[in-house]
């Protein structure tokens, strides 16, 4: 792995200030943040069915009128770490059936590529503890097509795209409004909050902005009794001749708020309680304001479900904008705050806010990304920072009281508690998380999962590496990580196994953070000790140091579900999880290294780690039983099945992306090992007399500083014949970077397998298989996280045993550059994905995303790239593990006026 990256300097700005002071997840300037979801119904933590469905217990069109269990959801929404209070906007524009109070998306089932939100919007800004933000949704002018676009994506084939909300003809002639929320912190309990909606169409437009607050439902189930209270104080006015309403929100941990809006909304005061009578037939609700009382006020314009005495648990404050010109704007103004209601809400104070705070995110910035970047990059790099702080979401689940269900509620059904895989998390009841977490995505993947969320904390630690190293020590937790080491996949299969990325993000991060908290790192390593004897003892059955994982996160990517469609009779032996393991093993030795440089203690672990790697290499090479992964033939590395006897094996001759994992597993031993860390040096001294068989993992090299030795995985032979595969523009070469599956199979690829024909075929853009029945696609499409591991991994090899190696670059082309090359050029295409073309577009704008300014100041972080043309597919709002491009930016900054391959080195 690469030591490769700088830490920051220390800065003086603003904000930098505010997180030396907020070490701790419960600092005071993180009390309050956008950790809203962006879509908690069709959740696992909200389904109480005995089946399963969460998608069918609490769809879409539920959710306005049911109360949530686990956490609430809302536009551009705040709240509290706790989530106990809850800011959002709500908006109409007249012809909706519905308030639009969340992003709607088609559920699993009904989309022809999978669950596809059908909103458009965009993070525009942020500050790491939230005293900034920026936010931008495009809201149509015209009734939103709901029915529209599930019947037409019903009908559409897994062979066809997905159809879009902008093919339905509704945003034409730009008939939107572009809604911006803008919320800036005063001080860590008084948030100022602007709402800017902007006519771009032709004609004019009515529009309402509903600021809603609201208290999640903790009182309904059984377990507190307690209820808050909004209620509405007299309006008064500001001492300027302007009106203002005041609402005063109590509650008992919380204390007091106040909700200062300025000018003379309409309010509707409800209870955030479910419509029992109008969902399910009931004779009565548990309240006579439900919390769809604003929907019907608003939208059907029957005020009979709000409360007249102006109060309640919900408030929404209703501006009407009659016709708005177009080109015009309308502003709001309000304010969130603890304590006393100042004299001037509204004043020149509140303007400066936004100023100051402003100039405070432009400051922080300038200081994080590095002066040398230019302006188009500085851009993206920070519009991905933003979407990962937009994606912090509070999730809240105790899987014990989910399983058993609430005292005040019905008893849950027994095949709820049903032991896996046909009962859900049944083996995790002692996973019980209320923390604000990174999500992969605020709608699509409102859920933490554990690899994904390594990565996040990689590039979340060039900005926060307080946060990112707390979200790391936080999956290895008592209360996150099972007693016997494995770390929880994600929500809907906590037993479902992630590749073990996690203590490379932790050296990645001790690394950026400037390799001084050695706390943190003891902590997290010590945590890894158990997970990594858990892969160990539960992904090597038969102790031959080739293991198994199944599913690793990569999906479709083989010829069937390695989770669950193995051979009757076949143990499958999977080249990425040994792989991933080697991997594991080296990021595990690094670690031990550093710590045995403090404390001799860490010394024999160092040795540990060094021979598991050692083993785990061999065994790749060829075990005892002539079991191999590796195909001389074609110079690649496959899966193989072996027999449960043990007596026969089928390689799987698929070139995907298990065969370049072995690529990932290279370290450099620090060229102080030797002298500073006497149990590592003399054992391996002793390995390479008297075991050198053992030993031809360790390549020995010359170069800068001295003598290298490098770990690999792969030998030198096969590594270069890899290489081959790796960029060859046939293969796995794209323009814009590593395809998952070799593109040679455009035509498909077909293998006899356990007496049965089964098939592949290049995927370049959404799945054709539904073996997954979901929209990740590993048959083609470039994945960003596997391929900054794979520049990464290029970069370590080339400072060691590849700092001679001269590669092809394109396989074929004659043109050969060193290895360091190879590499810049492979982050080159990475951070390409996101450059404007001369007519404005990124590579990596989704499909349906319009031109001009209106749509191409707005770079969009797709869950993964179509391996031809890197449009941006899968999950439109992926600024969790797509948000990397920005660790490229701020750790490498690549050339951006380099178009084209460098020129031949000698």
């Amino acid at each position: 792995m690469s030591d490769r990256v700088d830490a920051t300097p220390p800065a003086t700005d603003a904000e930098s200030a505010r997180l030396r002071e907020s070490q701790g997840d419960d600092a005071r300037w993180r009390l309050w943040g956008p950790y809203l979801a962006g879509r908690q119904w069709g959740t696992v933590r909200e389904d109480y069915s005995p089946d399963g469905d969460a998608w069918h217990y609490l769809p879409f069109e539920h959710a306005q009128s049911r109360a949530y269990r686990w956490g609430e959801d809302g536009l551009a929404g705040l709240c509290d770490r706790f989530g106990f209070l809850n800011f959002s906007l709500a908006l109409w524009n007249g012809a909706d059936l519905r308030l639009k109070e969340r992003f709607f998306g088609l559920t699993n089932a009904q989309g022809n590529h999978g669950e596809d939100a059908k909103e458009y919007w965009w993070h525009v800004d942020a500050t790491p503890t939230h005293s900034y933000g920026e936010w931008l949704y495009r809201y149509p002018q015209r009734a939103y097509p709901y029915d529209g676009l599930v019947a037409a994506n019903a009908d559409r084939s897994r062979d066809e795209a997905e159809f879009e909300l902008a093919d339905t003809g509704i945003l034409e002639e730009n008939r939107f409004f572009d809604v911006q929320v803008v919320h800036a912190k005063a001080s860590p309990t008084d948030i100022c909050i602007r709402v800017t909606a902007t006519n771009h169409g032709p004609d004019p437009a009515a529009l309402d902005l509903l600021p809603q607050l609201w208290f999640h439902n903790t009182w309904r189930w059984g377990r507190d009794d307690r209820i808050p209270e909004l209620r509405y104080l007299a309006a008064a006015g500001d001492g300027r001749g302007s009106d203002q309403a005041v609402i005063q929100a109590d509650h008992g941990f919380l204390g007091r708020y106040h909700l200062v809006a300025q000018g003379n909304p309409e309010l509707f005061f409800c209870d955030n309680e479910t419509n029992a009578v109008a969902l399910f037939g009931a004779a009565t609700n548990a309240t006579p304001f439900p919390k769809d009382g604003v929907d019907r006020a608003v939208v059907h314009g029957d005020p009979s479900l709000v409360n007249p005495a102006q109060t309640g648990t919900k408030v929404a404050l209703r501006y009407h904008f009659d016709a708005v010109a177009p080109g015009q704007s309308v502003t709001i103004s309000v304010r969130l705050l603890s304590g006393t209601v100042p004299q001037t809400p509204f004043g020149a104070d509140f303007e400066a806010v936004f100023t100051d705070r402003r100039r405070d995110a432009d400051a922080f910035y300038t200081a994080v990304i590095p002066a040398q970047v230019d302006d188009s990059d500085r851009a993206v790099a920070r519009r991905a920072f933003a979407g990962l702080l937009w994606g912090k979401q509070l999730y809240r689940y105790s899987v014990s009281e989910w399983l058993e269900g609430d005292p005040g509620q019905p008893t849950a059904p027994p095949a709820r508690s049903e032991r896996e895989p046909a009962g859900r998390n049944t083996a995790w009841r002692h996973l019980a998380l209320a923390d604000v977490i990174s999500m992969p995505d605020e709608w699509e993947y409102p859920w933490f999962a554990s690899w994904d969320l390594a990565f996040h904390c990689v590039t979340l630690a060039h900005i926060d590496p307080a946060f990112a190293k707390n979200q790391l020590l936080l999956i290895c937790r008592e209360w996150a990580q099972h007693p016997d080491g494995q770390l929880p996949a994600y929500e809907w299969s906590f037993s479902d196994v992630n590749p073990p990325v996690h203590a490379w993000a932790v050296w990645q991060v001790f690394v950026i953070d400037g390799q001084r908290d050695f706390v943190f790192l003891v902590r997290a390593f010590s945590k890894l000790l158990m997970n990594f004897a858990w892969w160990v003892n539960r992904k090597d059955p038969n102790g031959s140091d080739l293991f198994n994982g199944g599913f690793l996160g990569m999906d479709n990517i083989g010829l069937f579900d390695r989770s669950r469609q193995v051979p009757a009779g076949w143990e499958l032996e999977q080249s990425d999880a040994t792989s991933w393991m080697a991997f594991f093993s080296l990021s595990m030795l690094r670690i031990a290294l550093e710590l045995a440089r403090t404390d001799a203690a860490w010394d024999d672990l160092a040795t540990t780690f060094l021979e598991r790697f050692l083993a785990i290499a061999e065994a790749m090479e060829a075990t005892a039983s002539g079991i191999s992964l590796w195909s001389e033939t074609d110079g690649f590395f496959y899966d193989a099945l072996v027999s449960d006897d043990g007596l026969g094996y089928q390689q799987l001759p698929v070139r995907s992306m298990v065969g370049l994992i072995p690529l990932l597993a290279v370290a450099i031993a620090p060229e102080w090992a030797d002298r500073e860390l006497p149990d590592f040096a003399d054992r391996l001294l002793w390995l390479q007399k008297h075991r050198p068989e053992q030993t031809s993992a360790l390549i020995t090299s010359r170069g800068l500083g001295g003598t290298h030795r490098t770990f690999a995985l792969v030998d030198q032979a096969r590594y270069t014949r890899v290489l081959e595969r790796l960029f060859d523009e046939q293969e796995f070469l794209s323009a814009y970077g590593i395809r998952s599956l070799s593109a040679a199979y455009r035509n498909g690829f077909e293998v006899v397998v356990d007496g049965t024909a089964l098939g592949t075929r290049y995927d370049p853009g959404e799945s054709t298989s539904g073996l997954f029945g979901g929209n990740s696609n590993w048959r083609g499409p470039v994945w960003f996280p596997v391929n900054v591991l794979l520049t990464d991994a290029l970069r370590t090899y080339a400072q060691g045993a590849g700092a001679d190696l001269m590669v092809e670059l394109p396989t074929g082309s004659g043109h050969r550059v060193p290895l360091t090359v190879a590499a810049d050029d492979l982050e080159r295409r990475l951070v390409s994905l996101f450059r404007p073309g001369t007519d404005g577009r990124r590579p990596a704008d989704p499909r349906d995303h319009g031109g001009g300014p209106l749509w191409s100041e707005h770079p969009t972080f797709s869950e993964y790239f179509h391996g031809d043309t890197g449009i941006g597919l899968g999950a439109s709002h992926q600024t969790g593990w797509t948000a990397l491009v920005a660790h490229l930016i701020c750790s490498t900054p690549p050339d951006t006026n380099q178009t084209q391959p460098p020129e031949d080195h000698p």
